[in-house]
């Protein structure tokens, strides 16, 4: 698909000195792209052991360079309190399992998301048929579930986020079932996930050179086109300031927001593929119980 909804390249949040590819969107919040997806680091430079929370862990091969951008930023050797998944697809799970074991914290998730990361269950089968690349190429990626059983939570009922105070986790299905973003009211910044991204992750070019658009989820494994389109209204509601995503580069201002409002309204002519394996037939778990939970 070409681009859905261009977004300035002027409205990037910027990191005036940013730590080896670290940006700095907030005193208290930072994020790094790691190859084809990002990963976030909540908590002041400097915040030390246990004081920190990463969010989503980057794919298979990148904790060295996770643990390396969490010393630049809380200091040598400094653990984080928890590790707050925004669901559990193989980009944002590749390391999980390996700084699991290195850092001994706990991993919080929606309940939804919960079989694929405990060992018993296996997403659906992607989608290669809505074009592109990077499309063409999901076949090929990791769909086996991680298992960290013994270190897993549910994120709390009352929706707030473990190490993080002021923060509150959404429930945003479509693109998985269990699909969360997280939100702050004090400074309207919002960590989306892949709910909604700010580059067309279909395309090989757009990954490499980061293109900001305001684009629905990665079409090749989302399996719920209905409910990620209800899950953008609710985020678009929420009329944020800053927004951090799992693929693009971090975007901020009123253009941003009006270009989150144009993908809500016109979700299903802009982000929704002309065809698909999911597209009007969402899928079904394993065990053949409806994947979506309303």
């Amino acid at each position: 698909m070409s681009d859905q909804i261009p977004l300035d390249p002027h409205d990037r949040v910027r990191d005036p000195a940013p730590r080896d590819h670290t940006r700095e969107v907030a005193e208290d919040l930072a994020y790094r792209r790691l190859g084809i997806v990002n990963v976030a680091f909540h908590g002041r430079a400097g915040a030390g052991d246990r004081d920190w929370v990463l969010v989503d862990a980057g794919v298979s091969g990148t904790m060295g360079m996770i643990t390396e951008a969490a010393a630049e930023r809380f200091g040598p050797d400094a653990r984080p309190a928890a590790i707050v998944l925004t669901h559990g697809h193989f980009d944002h799970v590749g390391a999980l399992e390996d700084l699991v074991a290195l850092w001994d914290v706990p991993v919080y998730a929606h309940a939804l998301e919960m079989p694929y990361l405990d060992g018993s269950a296996s997403y659906p089968l992607p989608d290669p048929g809505v074009g592109g690349l990077m499309a063409r190429l999901s076949p090929l990626y990791p769909r086996s579930p991680v298992n960290v059983a013994r270190h897993l939570q549910r994120l709390p009922e009352d929706g707030s986020v473990p190490g993080m105070p002021g923060w509150r986790w959404i429930h945003t299905p479509g693109h998985c079932p269990g699909h969360v973003s997280l939100w702050r009211e004090e400074d309207r910044t919002i960590i989306a996930g892949d709910a909604f991204v700010t580059t067309n992750q279909e395309s090989a070019y757009a990954v490499a050179v980061q293109k900001p658009e305001m684009h629905g989820p990665p079409q090749y494994l989302t399996t719920d086109w209905q409910a990620s389109a209800a899950s953008v209204e609710t985020l678009a509601r929420l009329e944020p300031e800053v927004a951090v995503t799992g693929h693009g580069p971090a975007m901020r201002g009123a253009e941003m927001r009006g270009a989150l409002h144009t993908l809500a309204r016109d979700f299903a002519q802009v982000a929704v593929p002309e065809g698909g394996r999911y597209v009007g037939d969402p899928a079904q778990a394993e065990d053949g119980s409806a994947y979506r939970s309303d």
